[in-house]
């Protein structure tokens, strides 16, 4: 796309024109407008694809045009006309390739072979698939044991891929399983299982027409997840009140003007969209909700607030004890930690107090943090404390990535290994499987600098680009001994090659493209969303070259050529037929429903027209946790989180890594991020005017962000980026991953969920010597 940097203020809403028109220049750059459009009118539609975008959840009573900005540029991306063949590593050497940057790589278009990495050229050359999976066997079957292999998930794998995918892996003896989730949401899950017993959402969708007022915490919608708005902008037009909590201000927060609305386009209007907006400082979310504790527990001392009583006697635990600790929190230290006001405190718990339905909702400002468990634990204290569950417009809500980041877990890409899904499997294939706990993401990074990791698999993503700490992370990847990355498209995943690695690139079929097998003339998988809604996905253009494969096919593939090898040696034989399997998913399917609990007649329920739920029992007031009961979580305030930590030292802000609107995860879509009127260029800092002011910088002045330093005393440093003055708290600041990703330590990670603290990360500024 043509690049002409500017910056320039964004006065319109989220959504309307400027979507549209964004949506027309992505389809036009994928060189297939026709195809593209095509495939717009069937993504999430009955008979259709599932969107490769958000996980945020379909309308059950259907839409003929439910699709949103981002799900348009993720399908326009998919299928572009552009191919990556043969020819093109030809004219271009990894070294070359690694000097470009994440937009122009993918930008290439889809890969259309297998690929070998060959050393003496420096490029990748064509291999036959069956020759790529006996060098895969080979060098698994080569390994001291099989923990010296990892095995990562992308959110975007179906049911039917990650099932296999768990399934071959544990066969093979490990549970090293680093995945997505440990990247984003682990928090959520780990703190809702605690607390209610499950670590999913409660709501459906249909939740948001009933609710009489939504906490909205740390997330941006209109980028992240943009059909959220039309829900937000529903509820708010209905009368729900909208609280916001998010420290930049965001347009799709603020107002929204919805694309499918034919009166908003033609009247130029839109529905305002948050009621109140408060901005936290960065880390002080859980400050911020004990803070409104605080102010309902002062609220029904004065006769103005009834907690749910007849709930939290029959329910809950702890409640007591959690009061006990929100009543000795003094005002002085939630307002310093949270960098609200009592008043603003006061104001949210007066909205709260006044609802007889809430639905609190959550992104990765609130789980990239150190104290991040503890901060989804006081979201779910709220709740319980107006016993908002069981009832329709109440519950929790965590908003996933990817469109499905919670079906692969619910597969059982676990490096914990659940003790259930393991008895299970066994039972099932009658072959004794790992149940010792495996490498996460961030182990496994630990693992590759270390040695003790070997050989890398990746089932889709862009690993080297997600992970913190850049350059730790390609050095380590460097030391593999095999890389292998099923892809749809190039990035630098595949080109962080060491001088004694091997490494291949399985093509694999996008989610809008037919998949044909022998027997089945059109499969169709199956993805879970935000709201545990179960649903079918089928493909509907020809594939973008006859080598593809599908992921399930390249499971099988590897699985096949592999256990052959390996299982004998321990004197069991291969229990499952792989080709029969990766031929039809139906069968697939069976599998699942044999072990994994809730899956029962899996296929007759999927063939239903919107799929079917997995049951919550929550929704039921009935909580699996250890005494039966939801558990009030009474764990103290952090001493002090960064920005308290940064403020008594001179210089020093704190950093959050987010996208741009033009990209979803580590793929960038374009240089622009529209509604922070940001055009042409991404080495951008989003940075409040005090702030400016004191550190003797200017608007548009460049700089470089110097992180903390390493372990070995290297110093991590993101060179220029230009100043952005933006509505961001003081001491704060803001810029795009993966380009801010060499700032995010290795070390700095929730102990009870390695999940990288992405949204507090310690920077200082220095004047860079670049000259707009």
């Amino acid at each position: 796309m043509t690049r002409h940097p500017r910056i320039a203020a964004y006065s319109g809403p989220a959504g309307g024109w400027g979507a549209l028109k964004s949506v027309g220049q992505h389809v036009s750059h994928s060189r297939a407008p026709w195809k593209s459009v095509r495939s717009l009118l069937k993504a999430n539609q009955d008979k259709g694809f599932d969107c490769p975008g958000c996980a945020w959840g379909d309308p059950e009573h259907g839409s003929s045009f439910e699709f949103c900005e981002n799900g348009a540029k993720a399908v326009a991306w998919e299928v572009t006309a552009k191919r990556v063949t043969p020819r093109f590593f030809a004219q271009h050497t990894v070294t070359e390739l690694l000097g470009w940057d994440d937009f122009m790589l993918e930008d290439q278009g889809r890969l259309t072979e297998p690929m070998r990495y060959d050393a003496a050229s420096d490029r990748y050359e064509p291999i036959s698939w069956e020759a790529a999976f006996a060098i895969i066997a080979e060098h698994l079957d080569a390994l001291t044991s099989p923990d010296e292999a990892l095995f990562y998930t992308s959110g975007r794998a179906s049911n039917e891929a990650a099932y296999l995918y768990q399934l071959f892996v544990r066969l093979f003896g490990t549970n090293n399983f680093p995945d997505c989730s440990n990247m984003c949401h682990e928090a959520s899950g780990v703190g809702m299982k605690a607390s209610l017993g499950v670590g999913k959402g409660t709501v459906l969708l249909e939740d948001f027409e009933h609710a009489d007022a939504i906490f909205v915490f740390g997330q941006n919608p209109g980028t992240n997840h943009p059909r959220m708005l039309g829900d937000l902008r529903r509820a708010s037009r209905r009368g729900a009140r909208i609280v916001s909590f998010n420290p930049l201000r965001e347009r799709g927060l603020e107002r929204f003007a919805d694309p499918q609305s034919p009166l908003e386009m033609m009247t130029l209007s839109s529905q305002p969209i948050s009621h109140r907006y408060y901005q936290p400082r960065m880390g002080g979310d859980m400050a911020a909700v004990r803070g409104m504790a605080k102010a309902l527990f002062a609220m029904e001392a004065r006769g103005e607030f009834t907690r749910a009583a007849s709930f939290i006697e029959h329910h809950t635990r702890g409640a007591t004890a959690w009061q006990d600790v929100v009543e000795a929190t003094d005002w002085a230290t939630l307002e310093d930690q949270s960098g609200l006001t009592r008043a603003q405190l006061e104001e949210a718990a007066m909205i709260f107090a006044g609802a007889d339905n809430v639905i609190c909702t959550w992104a990765m400002g609130i789980t990239q943090h150190l104290h991040a468990v503890d901060s989804v634990r006081e979201i779910v204290n709220l709740l319980l404390l107006g016993g908002h569950f069981g009832r329709p417009g109440a519950g929790a809500c965590p908003v996933r990535g990817h469109s499905n980041v919670q079906g692969d877990r619910t597969m059982g890409i676990d490096e914990k290994a659940p003790a259930a899904l393991i008895d299970a499997l066994e039972a099932r294939y009658g072959v004794s499987m790992p149940r010792g706990q495996g490498f996460n993401t961030v182990e496994s990074l630990a693992g590759l600098e270390q040695g003790r990791a070997k050989t890398f698999i990746a089932l889709g993503g862009n690993f080297t680009r997600a992970t913190p700490d850049s350059e730790r992370t390609e050095a380590a990847m460097r030391n593999l001994k095999l890389n292998v990355q099923i892809s749809t498209k190039l990035n630098r995943s595949h080109l962080v090659i060491g001088k004694t690695t091997q490494a291949l690139i399985l093509p694999c079929l996008g989610r809008s493209e037919i998949d044909r097998s022998v027997q089945v003339d059109s499969q169709h998988i199956s993805v879970e969303d935000s709201m545990s809604m179960v649903h079918s996905s089928a493909g509907i253009k020809a594939p973008a070259s006859d080598e593809l494969r599908s992921e399930p096919g390249i499971i099988a593939g590897i699985a096949r050529a592999t256990l052959a090898r390996v299982l004998p040696r321990r004197g069991v034989s291969d229990p499952v037929n792989w080709e029969a399997l990766s031929e039809n998913y139906d069968l697939i399917r069976d599998e699942i429903a044999a072990v994994i609990p809730g899956f029962a007649d899996f296929n007759a329920r999927l063939a239903q027209k919107r799929g079917f739920h997995l049951a919550n029992p929550v929704r039921e007031l009935r909580f699996p946790t250890t005494s039966g009961q939801a558990e009030f979580s009474a764990a103290a305030l952090p001493g002090s989180v960064l920005h308290q930590q940064l403020a008594r030292r001179e210089g020093w802000l704190t950093l959050q890594t987010m996208r741009s609107h033009d990209q979803y995860n580590t793929t960038v879509y374009g240089y622009n991020d529209r509604y922070r009127g940001v055009s042409g260029q991404r080495r951008v800092v989003f940075i409040n005017a005090q702030d400016l002011a004191r550190l003797g910088l200017a608007d548009g002045d460049w700089v470089d962000m110097v992180g903390e330093p390493r372990p070995d005393g290297s110093e991590r440093r993101a060179p220029q980026f230009k100043l952005v003055e933006y509505d961001i708290p003081v001491g704060c600041i803001g810029a795009y991953y993966p380009e801010t990703n060499v700032l995010v330590a290795l070390e700095s990670h929730g102990s009870d969920t390695g999940t990288p603290a992405s949204k507090a990360v310690p920077v200082r500024l220095e004047r860079s010597s670049r000259i707009a």
